[in-house]
Protein backbone atom coordinates (compact mmCIF):
# COMPACT_ATOMS: atom_id res chain seq x y z
CA UNK A 1 0.00 0.00 0.00
CA UNK A 2 1.44 3.45 -1.08
CA UNK A 3 0.21 6.92 -1.38
CA UNK A 4 -0.55 8.18 -4.49
CA UNK A 5 -1.41 11.77 -4.23
CA UNK A 6 -1.74 14.70 -2.10
CA UNK A 7 -3.99 17.48 -1.90
CA UNK A 8 -4.43 20.51 0.60
CA UNK A 9 -6.87 23.02 0.46
CA UNK A 10 -6.80 26.19 2.50
CA UNK A 11 -3.29 25.49 3.85
CA UNK A 12 -2.71 28.66 5.87
CA UNK A 13 -5.92 30.25 4.34
CA UNK A 14 -4.91 30.80 1.19
CA UNK A 15 -3.31 27.98 -0.76
CA UNK A 16 -4.66 24.79 -2.61
CA UNK A 17 -2.61 22.44 -3.78
CA UNK A 18 -2.37 18.59 -5.50
CA UNK A 19 0.42 16.78 -5.53
CA UNK A 20 0.68 13.41 -7.30
CA UNK A 21 3.48 11.15 -6.73
CA UNK A 22 6.10 9.58 -8.97
CA UNK A 23 4.97 5.82 -8.39
CA UNK A 24 7.45 4.31 -11.00
CA UNK A 25 10.28 6.02 -10.06
CA UNK A 26 9.21 6.74 -6.65
CA UNK A 27 11.12 9.99 -6.05
CA UNK A 28 9.07 13.41 -6.26
CA UNK A 29 10.18 16.66 -5.86
CA UNK A 30 7.80 19.46 -5.02
CA UNK A 31 9.53 23.56 -5.13
CA UNK A 32 8.03 26.35 -4.89
CA UNK A 33 8.82 30.58 -3.43
CA UNK A 34 9.33 30.46 0.30
CA UNK A 35 6.25 30.97 2.32
CA UNK A 36 3.80 28.15 -0.16
CA UNK A 37 3.78 25.46 2.03
CA UNK A 38 6.73 22.83 1.14
CA UNK A 39 7.51 22.04 4.43
CA UNK A 40 4.35 22.47 5.78
CA UNK A 41 2.49 19.43 3.70
CA UNK A 42 5.74 17.39 4.84
CA UNK A 43 4.91 18.09 8.66
CA UNK A 44 0.89 17.72 8.26
CA UNK A 45 2.09 14.10 6.55
CA UNK A 46 4.28 13.46 8.99
CA UNK A 47 2.04 14.44 11.84
CA UNK A 48 -0.99 12.49 11.00
CA UNK A 49 1.17 9.00 10.31
CA UNK A 50 2.94 9.26 13.23
CA UNK A 51 0.05 10.76 15.51
CA UNK A 52 1.80 14.01 16.69
CA UNK A 53 -1.59 16.13 16.96
CA UNK A 54 -0.04 18.65 18.25
CA UNK A 55 2.03 19.34 14.69
CA UNK A 56 -1.47 19.23 13.08
CA UNK A 57 -3.71 21.80 15.67
CA UNK A 58 -0.57 24.08 14.95
CA UNK A 59 -0.89 24.20 10.97
CA UNK A 60 -3.48 25.93 9.47
CA UNK A 61 -5.64 24.74 6.89
CA UNK A 62 -8.83 23.73 6.19
CA UNK A 63 -8.95 20.00 4.44
CA UNK A 64 -6.35 17.58 3.80
CA UNK A 65 -6.36 14.58 1.54
CA UNK A 66 -4.00 11.45 0.93
CA UNK A 67 -4.73 8.65 -1.85
CA UNK A 68 -4.01 5.30 -1.85
CA UNK A 69 -2.79 2.80 -4.67
CA UNK A 70 -5.76 0.70 -3.85
CA UNK A 71 -8.39 3.23 -4.18
CA UNK A 72 -8.80 4.22 -0.60
CA UNK A 73 -8.64 7.44 0.72
CA UNK A 74 -8.25 9.18 4.19
CA UNK A 75 -9.32 12.97 4.70
CA UNK A 76 -8.87 15.33 7.44
CA UNK A 77 -10.54 18.12 7.94
CA UNK A 78 -10.41 20.47 10.58
CA UNK A 79 -13.07 22.97 11.81
CA UNK A 80 -12.12 26.48 12.72
CA UNK A 81 -15.38 27.71 14.26
CA UNK A 82 -18.56 25.77 16.75
CA UNK A 83 -21.66 26.62 15.43
CA UNK A 84 -22.46 29.19 17.58
CA UNK A 85 -19.42 31.09 16.11
CA UNK A 86 -16.93 30.44 19.08
CA UNK A 87 -13.23 29.70 17.75
CA UNK A 88 -12.08 25.98 17.98
CA UNK A 89 -9.67 23.64 16.77
CA UNK A 90 -11.09 20.51 15.93
CA UNK A 91 -10.03 18.14 13.62
CA UNK A 92 -11.78 15.25 12.34
CA UNK A 93 -11.21 11.91 10.07
CA UNK A 94 -12.64 10.72 6.75
CA UNK A 95 -11.61 7.37 5.68
CA UNK A 96 -13.65 6.33 2.09
CA UNK A 97 -12.74 2.82 1.60
CA UNK A 98 -14.07 2.08 -1.99
CA UNK A 99 -17.59 2.00 -2.35
CA UNK A 100 -18.52 1.70 1.51
CA UNK A 101 -19.76 4.91 3.87
CA UNK A 102 -16.75 6.61 5.32
CA UNK A 103 -15.76 5.75 8.20
CA UNK A 104 -15.13 8.68 10.75
CA UNK A 105 -13.18 9.83 13.68
CA UNK A 106 -12.75 13.27 15.42
CA UNK A 107 -9.54 13.54 17.09
CA UNK A 108 -10.77 15.09 21.32
CA UNK A 109 -8.99 18.41 22.03
CA UNK A 110 -5.85 17.02 25.00
CA UNK A 111 -7.37 16.58 27.99
CA UNK A 112 -4.93 16.89 31.51
CA UNK A 113 -3.91 13.35 31.42
CA UNK A 114 -2.76 11.99 28.33
CA UNK A 115 -2.49 8.13 27.58
CA UNK A 116 -0.23 6.08 25.38
CA UNK A 117 -0.43 2.60 24.54
CA UNK A 118 2.47 0.36 24.57
CA UNK A 119 0.83 -2.60 23.25
CA UNK A 120 -2.88 -3.89 22.61
CA UNK A 121 -3.46 -3.77 26.21
CA UNK A 122 -0.82 -1.99 28.21
CA UNK A 123 -0.81 1.20 28.71
CA UNK A 124 0.52 3.94 31.31
CA UNK A 125 0.47 7.62 32.25
CA UNK A 126 3.88 8.94 31.05
CA UNK A 127 3.07 12.69 31.00
CA UNK A 128 1.03 15.27 32.86
CA UNK A 129 -0.51 18.19 30.74
CA UNK A 130 1.37 21.32 32.48
CA UNK A 131 0.50 24.03 29.73
CA UNK A 132 -0.73 23.87 26.10
CA UNK A 133 1.72 21.41 23.80
CA UNK A 134 4.09 21.12 27.01
CA UNK A 135 3.97 17.84 29.08
CA UNK A 136 6.23 16.59 32.16
CA UNK A 137 7.75 13.23 32.29
CA UNK A 138 6.08 11.22 35.44
CA UNK A 139 9.10 9.49 36.66
CA UNK A 140 11.91 12.00 35.54
CA UNK A 141 10.10 15.51 36.48
CA UNK A 142 11.57 16.83 33.25
CA UNK A 143 9.57 19.06 30.73
CA UNK A 144 9.23 18.05 27.42
CA UNK A 145 7.42 19.27 24.22
CA UNK A 146 4.77 16.67 23.08
CA UNK A 147 6.73 16.09 19.81
CA UNK A 148 9.87 15.60 21.78
CA UNK A 149 7.95 13.35 24.19
CA UNK A 150 6.73 11.48 21.64
CA UNK A 151 9.79 10.95 19.47
CA UNK A 152 11.53 10.10 22.71
CA UNK A 153 9.17 7.74 24.15
CA UNK A 154 8.28 5.90 20.77
CA UNK A 155 12.47 5.71 20.38
CA UNK A 156 11.82 3.12 23.77
CA UNK A 157 9.21 0.86 23.16
CA UNK A 158 9.80 -1.79 20.17
CA UNK A 159 6.02 -0.96 18.76
CA UNK A 160 4.67 2.69 17.90
CA UNK A 161 3.12 4.85 20.13
CA UNK A 162 -0.64 5.67 19.71
CA UNK A 163 -3.06 7.56 21.23
CA UNK A 164 -5.57 4.99 23.22
CA UNK A 165 -8.69 6.37 21.64
CA UNK A 166 -7.58 6.08 17.81
CA UNK A 167 -10.54 3.60 16.42
CA UNK A 168 -9.09 0.51 14.94
CA UNK A 169 -9.07 1.21 10.83
CA UNK A 170 -6.94 4.51 11.96
CA UNK A 171 -4.39 2.24 13.95
CA UNK A 172 -4.23 -0.39 10.83
CA UNK A 173 -3.92 2.41 8.49
CA UNK A 174 -0.71 3.58 10.07
CA UNK A 175 0.61 0.43 10.23
CA UNK A 176 0.26 -0.18 6.69
CA UNK A 177 2.32 3.31 5.62
CA UNK A 178 5.44 4.10 7.42
CA UNK A 179 6.34 7.88 7.12
CA UNK A 180 9.79 9.43 8.29
CA UNK A 181 9.87 13.32 8.38
CA UNK A 182 14.00 14.62 7.74
CA UNK A 183 13.67 18.02 8.68
CA UNK A 184 16.05 20.81 7.74
CA UNK A 185 17.69 20.74 11.50
CA UNK A 186 19.67 17.60 11.40
CA UNK A 187 22.34 18.41 13.48
CA UNK A 188 21.16 18.43 17.22
CA UNK A 189 18.31 15.87 18.27
CA UNK A 190 16.67 14.58 21.23
CA UNK A 191 18.10 10.73 21.79
CA UNK A 192 16.91 9.26 25.01
CA UNK A 193 19.81 8.50 27.64
CA UNK A 194 20.81 5.11 27.98
CA UNK A 195 23.33 5.45 30.49
CA UNK A 196 20.57 4.53 33.58
CA UNK A 197 18.34 2.20 33.92
CA UNK A 198 14.80 1.71 31.65
CA UNK A 199 12.57 3.48 33.92
CA UNK A 200 14.90 6.62 34.50
CA UNK A 201 16.05 7.33 31.43
CA UNK A 202 15.87 11.01 30.38
CA UNK A 203 16.17 12.59 26.87
CA UNK A 204 19.12 15.26 26.27
CA UNK A 205 19.95 17.02 23.23
CA UNK A 206 22.79 15.51 21.62
CA UNK A 207 24.69 15.95 18.34
CA UNK A 208 23.25 13.90 15.69
CA UNK A 209 26.11 12.85 14.16
CA UNK A 210 27.81 11.64 17.40
CA UNK A 211 24.73 9.54 18.27
CA UNK A 212 24.07 8.37 14.62
CA UNK A 213 28.01 6.82 14.85
CA UNK A 214 27.49 5.48 18.22
CA UNK A 215 23.95 4.00 17.19
CA UNK A 216 25.58 2.02 13.93
CA UNK A 217 28.87 0.61 16.20
CA UNK A 218 26.45 -1.27 18.43
CA UNK A 219 24.69 -2.60 15.18
CA UNK A 220 27.99 -3.78 14.13
CA UNK A 221 28.63 -5.38 17.05
CA UNK A 222 24.80 -6.96 17.26
CA UNK A 223 25.69 -8.42 13.80
CA UNK A 224 29.38 -9.58 14.91
CA UNK A 225 27.37 -11.26 17.57
CA UNK A 226 24.77 -13.34 15.63
CA UNK A 227 27.99 -13.71 13.62
CA UNK A 228 29.94 -15.66 16.90
CA UNK A 229 26.80 -17.81 17.61
CA UNK A 230 25.90 -18.54 14.05
CA UNK A 231 29.60 -19.68 13.60
CA UNK A 232 29.51 -21.48 16.89
CA UNK A 233 26.33 -23.97 16.23
CA UNK A 234 27.53 -24.60 12.62
CA UNK A 235 30.96 -25.69 13.86
CA UNK A 236 29.77 -27.91 16.64
CA UNK A 237 28.15 -30.27 14.17
CA UNK A 238 31.14 -29.44 11.30
CA UNK A 239 32.62 -32.91 11.97
CA UNK A 240 29.38 -34.71 12.07
CA UNK A 241 28.37 -33.56 8.71
CA UNK A 242 31.10 -33.96 7.14
CA UNK A 243 31.22 -37.84 7.75
CA UNK A 244 27.78 -38.01 6.61
CA UNK A 245 28.05 -35.67 3.26
CA UNK A 246 27.69 -38.14 -0.05
CA UNK A 247 30.33 -37.63 -2.54
CA UNK A 248 28.98 -35.12 -5.50
CA UNK A 249 29.38 -35.86 -8.46
CA UNK A 250 27.77 -32.45 -10.16
CA UNK A 251 30.51 -30.51 -8.35
CA UNK A 252 33.81 -29.79 -10.00
CA UNK A 253 37.06 -29.32 -9.01
CA UNK A 254 36.94 -25.83 -10.74
CA UNK A 255 33.70 -24.88 -9.21
CA UNK A 256 34.77 -25.58 -5.80
CA UNK A 257 37.66 -23.44 -5.88
CA UNK A 258 35.59 -20.41 -7.39
CA UNK A 259 33.49 -20.80 -4.15
CA UNK A 260 36.37 -20.81 -2.16
CA UNK A 261 37.79 -17.51 -4.06
CA UNK A 262 33.60 -16.09 -3.71
CA UNK A 263 34.13 -16.66 0.12
CA UNK A 264 37.75 -15.02 0.52
CA UNK A 265 36.59 -11.67 -1.67
CA UNK A 266 33.24 -11.61 0.57
CA UNK A 267 35.53 -12.21 4.02
CA UNK A 268 37.89 -9.02 2.52
CA UNK A 269 34.55 -6.73 1.96
CA UNK A 270 33.34 -7.39 5.20
CA UNK A 271 37.61 -6.81 6.40
CA UNK A 272 36.82 -3.52 4.33
CA UNK A 273 33.75 -2.03 5.86
CA UNK A 274 34.91 -2.91 9.31
CA UNK A 275 32.71 -5.43 10.44
CA UNK A 276 35.42 -8.47 10.50
CA UNK A 277 38.83 -8.38 12.13
CA UNK A 278 41.94 -8.76 10.06
CA UNK A 279 43.14 -12.15 9.75
CA UNK A 280 46.22 -13.24 8.42
CA UNK A 281 45.65 -16.79 8.91
CA UNK A 282 41.99 -16.53 7.41
CA UNK A 283 42.89 -17.37 3.31
CA UNK A 284 42.17 -20.58 2.65
CA UNK A 285 44.34 -21.14 -0.98
CA UNK A 286 44.31 -25.05 -2.23
CA UNK A 287 46.35 -25.95 -4.49
CA UNK A 288 44.68 -28.40 -7.62
CA UNK A 289 46.80 -31.46 -6.37
CA UNK A 290 45.04 -30.77 -3.46
CA UNK A 291 41.53 -31.84 -3.56
CA UNK A 292 40.27 -35.57 -3.90
CA UNK A 293 37.16 -37.08 -2.87
CA UNK A 294 37.57 -36.38 0.56
CA UNK A 295 39.29 -33.41 0.83
CA UNK A 296 36.45 -32.16 -1.41
CA UNK A 297 33.24 -33.43 0.93
CA UNK A 298 34.63 -31.62 3.75
CA UNK A 299 35.51 -28.86 1.63
CA UNK A 300 31.49 -28.56 0.23
CA UNK A 301 30.19 -28.88 3.66
CA UNK A 302 33.00 -25.90 4.99
CA UNK A 303 32.03 -23.48 1.95
CA UNK A 304 28.51 -24.07 2.81
CA UNK A 305 28.87 -23.09 6.73
CA UNK A 306 31.29 -20.30 5.59
CA UNK A 307 28.41 -18.92 3.35
CA UNK A 308 25.41 -19.05 6.27
CA UNK A 309 28.18 -17.44 8.70
CA UNK A 310 29.01 -14.37 6.23
CA UNK A 311 25.39 -14.00 5.24
CA UNK A 312 24.51 -12.90 8.89
CA UNK A 313 26.32 -9.47 7.40
CA UNK A 314 24.74 -9.36 3.90
CA UNK A 315 22.35 -6.35 4.45
CA UNK A 316 24.22 -4.00 6.58
CA UNK A 317 27.89 -4.49 4.61
CA UNK A 318 25.53 -3.62 1.58
CA UNK A 319 24.44 -0.89 3.07
CA UNK A 320 27.82 0.45 5.06
CA UNK A 321 29.90 -0.29 1.64
CA UNK A 322 27.20 2.68 -0.12
CA UNK A 323 27.21 5.12 2.47
CA UNK A 324 31.23 5.01 2.43
CA UNK A 325 31.67 5.24 -1.26
CA UNK A 326 29.02 8.38 -1.25
CA UNK A 327 30.52 10.20 1.89
CA UNK A 328 34.09 9.37 0.70
CA UNK A 329 33.50 10.52 -2.96
CA UNK A 330 32.64 13.70 -1.12
CA UNK A 331 35.28 14.27 1.33
CA UNK A 332 37.76 13.91 -0.98
CA UNK A 333 38.08 17.22 -1.75
CA UNK A 334 38.65 18.36 1.83
CA UNK A 335 41.19 15.75 1.90
CA UNK A 336 39.18 13.39 5.01
CA UNK A 337 38.17 9.60 4.67
CA UNK A 338 35.20 7.65 6.52
CA UNK A 339 35.78 4.28 7.95
CA UNK A 340 33.95 2.42 9.92
CA UNK A 341 34.67 0.18 13.10
CA UNK A 342 32.24 -1.66 15.67
CA UNK A 343 34.13 -0.35 18.65
CA UNK A 344 33.90 3.69 17.28
CA UNK A 345 31.02 3.71 14.49
CA UNK A 346 32.45 6.20 12.12
CA UNK A 347 36.35 7.20 11.90
CA UNK A 348 36.97 9.79 9.99
CA UNK A 349 40.53 10.56 9.25
CA UNK A 350 42.39 13.06 7.69
CA UNK A 351 45.81 13.00 5.95
CA UNK A 352 46.82 16.46 4.16
CA UNK A 353 50.18 17.67 4.90
CA UNK A 354 51.24 13.87 6.32
CA UNK A 355 51.49 10.28 5.23
CA UNK A 356 48.49 8.09 4.97
CA UNK A 357 50.30 6.25 8.01
CA UNK A 358 50.29 8.89 10.18
CA UNK A 359 46.80 10.14 9.28
CA UNK A 360 45.27 12.20 11.65
CA UNK A 361 41.62 11.10 13.52
CA UNK A 362 38.91 13.31 13.82
CA UNK A 363 35.74 13.13 15.69
CA UNK A 364 32.17 13.10 14.07
CA UNK A 365 31.93 16.60 15.56
CA UNK A 366 34.66 18.23 13.96
CA UNK A 367 33.30 17.41 10.39
CA UNK A 368 31.91 20.83 8.89
CA UNK A 369 28.26 21.75 9.18
CA UNK A 370 27.41 20.42 5.19
CA UNK A 371 29.79 16.98 5.33
CA UNK A 372 27.50 16.54 9.19
CA UNK A 373 24.24 17.56 7.18
CA UNK A 374 25.08 14.67 4.30
CA UNK A 375 26.43 12.08 6.64
CA UNK A 376 23.28 12.90 8.74
CA UNK A 377 21.20 12.97 5.79
CA UNK A 378 22.45 9.11 4.38
CA UNK A 379 22.72 7.33 7.29
CA UNK A 380 19.39 8.14 8.11
CA UNK A 381 17.95 6.99 4.95
CA UNK A 382 19.98 3.42 5.17
CA UNK A 383 20.07 2.59 8.41
CA UNK A 384 16.58 4.24 10.46
CA UNK A 385 13.94 3.65 7.68
CA UNK A 386 12.21 0.14 7.03
CA UNK A 387 11.66 -0.72 3.90
CA UNK A 388 8.92 0.90 1.40
CA UNK A 389 8.43 3.99 3.84
CA UNK A 390 7.94 7.29 2.33
CA UNK A 391 10.67 9.20 3.45
CA UNK A 392 9.95 12.97 3.66
CA UNK A 393 13.08 15.45 2.98
CA UNK A 394 13.13 19.18 4.20
CA UNK A 395 15.88 21.17 2.17
CA UNK A 396 18.45 18.18 1.41
CA UNK A 397 20.43 21.49 -0.14
CA UNK A 398 21.31 22.62 3.34
CA UNK A 399 24.34 23.82 3.77
CA UNK A 400 25.41 21.57 0.78
CA UNK A 401 28.17 23.44 -2.32
CA UNK A 402 26.43 23.09 -5.36
CA UNK A 403 28.78 20.32 -6.66
CA UNK A 404 27.12 18.03 -3.75
CA UNK A 405 23.41 19.82 -4.78
CA UNK A 406 24.57 18.09 -8.52
CA UNK A 407 25.42 14.75 -6.88
CA UNK A 408 22.61 14.38 -4.57
CA UNK A 409 19.54 13.39 -7.04
CA UNK A 410 22.06 10.85 -8.07
CA UNK A 411 23.33 9.31 -4.96
CA UNK A 412 19.39 9.12 -3.61
CA UNK A 413 18.61 6.95 -6.51
CA UNK A 414 21.02 4.80 -5.72
CA UNK A 415 19.90 4.96 -1.70
CA UNK A 416 16.17 4.58 -2.56
CA UNK A 417 16.90 1.23 -4.67
CA UNK A 418 19.24 -0.42 -2.72
CA UNK A 419 16.89 0.32 0.91
CA UNK A 420 13.37 0.18 -1.05
CA UNK A 421 12.16 3.38 -0.10
CA UNK A 422 9.62 6.01 -1.94
CA UNK A 423 10.84 9.61 -1.35
CA UNK A 424 9.29 12.84 -1.39
CA UNK A 425 11.11 16.14 -0.67
CA UNK A 426 11.03 19.49 -0.85
CA UNK A 427 13.65 22.34 -2.12
CA UNK A 428 14.55 25.45 -3.81
CA UNK A 429 17.72 24.46 -5.39
CA UNK A 430 17.42 23.84 -9.10
CA UNK A 431 21.12 22.00 -8.39
CA UNK A 432 19.11 19.74 -6.69
CA UNK A 433 17.10 18.86 -9.82
CA UNK A 434 19.30 19.31 -12.62
CA UNK A 435 17.28 18.06 -15.54
CA UNK A 436 14.97 16.33 -13.86
CA UNK A 437 11.88 18.24 -14.24
CA UNK A 438 10.09 15.35 -14.94
CA UNK A 439 10.32 14.15 -10.57
CA UNK A 440 8.70 17.80 -10.26
CA UNK A 441 5.45 19.52 -8.54
CA UNK A 442 5.23 23.13 -8.63
CA UNK A 443 3.64 24.71 -5.89
CA UNK A 444 1.81 28.06 -7.24
CA UNK A 445 -0.03 30.50 -5.29
CA UNK A 446 -3.93 30.84 -5.50
CA UNK A 447 -5.50 31.82 -8.75
CA UNK A 448 -6.71 35.56 -9.92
Amino acid sequence: MRIKQISVSGLFGIFDHVIPLNMDERITIIHGPNGFGKTAILRILNSFFNSRYADLRAIPFRNFRVEFDDTTSVEIIKNSENADGSETNNIGFNFYNHDSKPAYFALKQPDREVFISYGSDNSIRLREQIYPLIFRDCSTERTLSLEDSVEVYDSLSSSKLKLKEEPDWLEKLKDNIHIRLIESQRLLNVFPNRSSRRSAETPSMLSTVSAYSDELAKLMQDKFKEYGTTSQSLDRTFPVRVVKQQPSTDLTDEQLRYQLYELEATRSRLIEVGLLDKDEDAEFQIQPQDIDESTKNALSVYVEDVGKKLSVFAEIATKIDLLRKIINNKFAYSYKEINFSKEKGFVVTTSYGSSLSNSKTLLPTDLSSGEQHELVLLYELLFKVQPNSLVLIDEPELSLHVGWQVQFLKDLQDITQLADLNILMATHSPDIIQDRWDLTVELKGPHK
